[in-house]
Formats: C-alpha cells, structure tokens, sequence
C-alpha cells in the first residue's frame, strides 16, 4: 500500500528569478469505513497504513471497546476500503455509543474526531504513578523528526507510543494527528501493554479529542511538539494527564500535573 504518492512539480526560486521541474512526495488520504456488527460505525479519512490498528484504537479510545478481547472477528477488505468487526456476542454496543455520536459518522483527517468531550461524557482519572526524567521526554519527541513520510511530505502527523524507559513501543504517521494516536494506541493493544506505564509524543496540538483519547486508555503522560488549546488542557485537568507542549531543544511547557516529569 502507497504511503506517498510522486509528483512533479516546478519549483519557483523568487530570489534567483528561475523556475525548474522535480519531484516531489505527497501525502495520500483515502476513506476507510469502518463496519461494526454489520452496522456502518463510522468512515475515517486516513493515510491508507496501519489500518487494523487504526481501527482497533479508535474503537479503544472512542469507548465502543473496552479490549481487543471483545472482538470476534476483525477483516480488512483486500482493497483496503473497508474494515469489518464483529464484537462477541455478550458485548452490548448500544450501551456504549453516545446518541450524538451517532449522527456524526464521517471523521475527517482535518478536524480530528467529533470531540467526544463536547458530549459530556464522563472522563476517567488517571490512576499511573508514572515518572518521566525530563530528557527522557525531549529525546522521545525529537525522535518524531526521523519519520521518513513526515520528512519527505511535510503533510503528516506523526505520533510514538514510549514504554517508562523511553523505548519505542510503536510509531505511526497519518494525515490526521487524532488517527496517528488511534494507530499507535491499537498497536499497543495488540501487544497487550500497560498503557499506565507508557507515554505518548506526538507532532500535533493538543487538543480536547486528543488528550481524551489518552485518558480512555489511561496514558498518564501526553508531550508535543505544538501547542495545546483550552480544551486538552481542561481535559487534562479533570483527568490529571500530564500535558506537555512546545517540546523543543531543551525547554517545554508543562501545562498540567507536572510532578510526573523529573528534572
């Protein structure tokens, strides 16, 4: 499966006044609709990797699993457009969808996913007591520079998934930042982790969905490379997420519960 597509283009120079052919690297978004007991549960635009993951991590973190042992059966389509699970019979889906969620099914790569926090829903306490040495998280997220699509494009996020040591459980890159953390989230499911012992970097904002997100599978720590917005940072409040933004160089701000990073 492409992961960039090849283009020719004309660079301008403006200084120089001059103009020449190349080629460059695209980013590539495509839907994947994701079927749930039959049912069409949502369609996700995406990069077009990783797609189990994204799917197991985005039911993850929306709610609708509590873990991968609730599955039955999982496919994906052989021309990737599509994923289709069939949850265990003693699971009661209807329980676990927010009636509004219901009316927004389709999940740009723009926007994130339909703010689940605006729905009122109730957010979990982190319950972690895990510690990070502050070099260890401006390690981890410089680390998000090495991704070859995120280089080569310019136009993907790029989200790691870290054990309390600083090793790298997962990475995944995605035009959307929310389904770069879905995939790395899934990834993790796969392997039966601790989320409670692990942190998550990523290249995007923090916003609300995002650090919801990471309360659902109780990431105790969340850091970035960007800024965050109001919303993640009520969220982290409510959820005591440690919430790390404009981790660059050798500084970062520390926006909530900063006793889980060590200087």
């Amino acid at each position: 499966m492409k992961r960039m597509l090849e283009i020719e283009i004309t660079r301008m120079d403006v200084r120089a006044g001059r103009a020449f052919k190349l080629i460059d690297f695209v980013a590539e978004e495509k839907p994947l609709q994701i079927f749930v007991n039959k049912k069409h549960y949502a369609t996700i635009f995406c990069s077009p990797t990783n797609l189990k993951e994204l799917t197991l991590g985005h039911l993850l973190s929306e709610g609708i699993l509590k873990s991968i042992e609730e599955i039955e059966v999982l496919r994906i389509s052989a021309d990737a457009s599509a994923c289709r699970v069939k949850l265990k019979p003693e699971v009661n889906i209807e329980k676990r969808q927010v009636p509004a969620r219901l009316s927004a099914r389709v999940i740009r790569s723009t926007c994130g996913s339909s703010s689940t926090y605006q729905y009122s829903r109730r957010i979990p306490k982190i319950r972690s007591r895990l510690a990070i040495r502050a070099s260890t998280i401006l390690e981890s997220v410089s680390r998000l520079n090495s991704s070859e699509m995120f280089r080569k494009t310019g136009g993907v996020h790029v989200a790691i998934l870290y054990d309390k040591h600083g090793e790298e459980i997962a990475l995944a890159e995605d035009v959307g930042r929310h389904n770069a953390v879905d995939k790395v989230i899934g990834a993790g499911a796969l392997e039966k982790i601790d989320f409670g012992d692990c942190f998550l970097a990523l290249s995007g904002r923090l916003t609300g969905d995002i650090v919801f997100k990471a309360a659902m599978l109780q990431l105790p720590i969340v850091a970035s490379l960007a800024a965050p917005i109001d919303s993640g940072i009520e969220i982290a409040n409510k959820a005591g997420l440690t919430l790390v933004g404009f981790v660059r160089g050798n500084r970062m701000n520390v926006y909530a519960f900063p006793e889980r990073i060590r200087l």
